[in-house]
């Protein structure tokens, strides 16, 4: 059992970032379908188009911001002092997604009429991964300017 552990271990600490960023992943869209889900199940329609985008846009600052502190924390280990930079820089990416998943979801669900709770959760899953490479390349790169 000992040899397992240490075996899974090993592998963590070789896929710790990707690990990491899938569990929050994972977290943030809780947070993003839940929120989106209490907006429709409560105060929102998912018939009416600019109500199914209100609460698309309402679990997207949800979701955003946790995931900004959860990233910055817990996946990409960011010491930037400039919080504020990044952290426009975070939400800035985050838009382009966004756009995204608001154009998906206006295709799939107010065109072609598919089940918007089954949509939102395959459009969650394009968003992750997006969300990581703009994260890796633009947010939380790693300072290399101070090699020398």
């Amino acid at each position: 059992m000992k040899k397992v552990w240490k075996k899974c271990l090993k592998l963590y600490k070789k896929y710790e970032e990707i690990i990491n960023y899938l569990i929050v992943g994972g977290l943030t869209t809780v947070v993003s379908l839940g929120s989106y889900y209490l907006c429709i199940l409560t105060f929102l329609s998912p018939d009416i188009w600019y109500q199914l985008q209100a609460a698309n846009i309402i679990s997207w600052i949800c979701a955003v911001t946790f995931a900004y502190f959860a990233n910055r924390i817990f996946v990409f280990k960011s010491n930037n002092e400039n919080k504020l930079k990044e952290a426009a820089s975070f939400y800035g990416s985050r838009i382009a997604t966004l756009l995204m998943d608001m154009g998906i979801m206006f295709i799939f669900v107010t065109l072609l009429h598919l089940n918007d709770k089954i949509m939102k959760l395959v459009v969650q899953i394009v968003v992750t991964v997006a969300n990581y490479v703009l994260s890796k390349l633009f947010v939380f790169k790693k300072n290399t300017s101070n090699i020398y």
